[in-house]
């Protein structure tokens, strides 16, 4: 067997995006946004990024948030902890982060769709909300 010891090896600088502490990953996240919501508006299929169990540095996340940007829509909902849902920049791309109580981020989500299904009212809670608003009212049900 062969001898690697007299190979010279050289050590260069690493690439620019990984000395700016970037991963690399961002341009394929955009990417495959890209993929999601051109079948989004072709075929109405909705998709979803989970970014909390991808290998990002913080400098993944700024290029990320910067490149995004905000939308027109912003909600902060508070069950079991918090959930903020914010639109980007191109309409049917949205960012949701929820956290725990301890304000810890469980979960970073990027999903193309409408409108997320955590903002969408549950049937079951529409017709709670009605049958209290009719209590309120003293209107009488007409069925």
């Amino acid at each position: 067997m062969n001898s690697l010891t007299h190979i010279n090896i050289k050590v260069i600088n690493p690439l620019p995006c990984q000395s700016a502490g970037l991963s690399g990953n961002t341009d394929a996240i955009l990417h495959e946004i890209l993929a999601l919501l051109e079948a989004f508006v072709a075929t109405g299929q909705t998709g979803a990024i989970d970014l909390h169990s991808l290998p990002l540095t913080v400098a993944d996340y700024e290029v990320l948030r910067t490149t995004l940007g905000d939308g027109e829509v912003h909600a902060h909902i508070n069950v079991i902890g918090k959930t903020e849902v914010r639109e980007t920049l191109y309409p049917g791309v949205w960012w949701l982060t929820y956290y725990n109580m301890e304000e810890d981020i469980v979960a970073d989500l990027l999903e193309v769709t409408t409108i997320p299904e955590i903002l969408k009212s549950p049937a079951e809670d529409v017709r709670e909300g009605l049958a209290c608003l009719r209590d309120l009212t003293g209107a009488v049900t007409m069925m």
